[in-house]
């Protein structure tokens, strides 16, 4: 079905998913036709869902990838590159991977707090944290829900998990860049001989 074409965005159109062999609906085009003569196109709405996943690490064990765990506080993305390789993740929600992936956005507000569990638990080894792997994580929601930025002030708390690549705790330490136009926290940045704990 048409959907409100929107500046800056790739879908044009809202497929079925067929990933997971969904039973695909066939519309007969003379009554899309008679449709659209009466309502018009409908008008794109983007929807917040709110997600409570049990924790926010996300692992892999690929030898080809530079980190084995990563953070995505959201699914889908409202910039809606037609490129974007993590458009049919939505298939898992029965979602098109066309305008659904752009419009029906999931959020993961409680992503600092299960980061801080999952930081504190004995015997956690400190290694490289990917941040927004499947979805840009300073995606247009981000101006409201800060989900990004939280992860990185909890971050910046805990100095072991969060810096830049140098020889040693000294050359690393220096001014951290603004996040969203804002001044971050004023905490020093230091790996502590851990390497890049984050890779934005």
């Amino acid at each position: 079905m048409p959907v409100e074409s929107s500046s800056g965005r790739g879908a044009t159109r809202n497929p079925t998913p067929a990933r997971f062999n969904l039973k695909e609906r066939s519309v007969e085009g003379e009554w899309l036709d008679q449709v659209e003569a009466l309502d018009g196109i409908p008008k794109r709405r983007t929807t917040v869902t709110i997600e409570r996943p049990k924790s926010i690490l996300t692992r892999n064990s690929s030898p080809d990838i530079g980190f084995d765990r990563s953070i995505n506080a959201y699914r889908g993305c409202e910039h809606g590159c037609i490129y974007c390789f993590a458009r049919p993740t939505h298939a898992f929600h029965d979602l098109s991977p066309g305008v659904d992936f752009e419009s029906r956005l999931f959020v993961k507000p409680d992503a600092a707090k299960l980061l801080h569990a999952a930081l504190s638990r004995p015997g956690y080894e400190c290694r490289p944290i990917a941040m927004g792997t499947n979805t840009d994580p300073y995606q247009p929601i981000e101006e409201r829900w800060r989900i990004t930025r939280s992860v990185i002030e909890l971050l910046l708390e805990t100095p072991r998990h969060f810096g830049g690549e140098g020889e040693d705790e000294d050359a690393a330490r220096g001014p951290v860049e603004a996040v969203d136009g804002e001044d971050a926290p004023s905490q020093p940045v230091a790996h502590h001989g851990q390497g890049n704990d984050l890779l934005p």
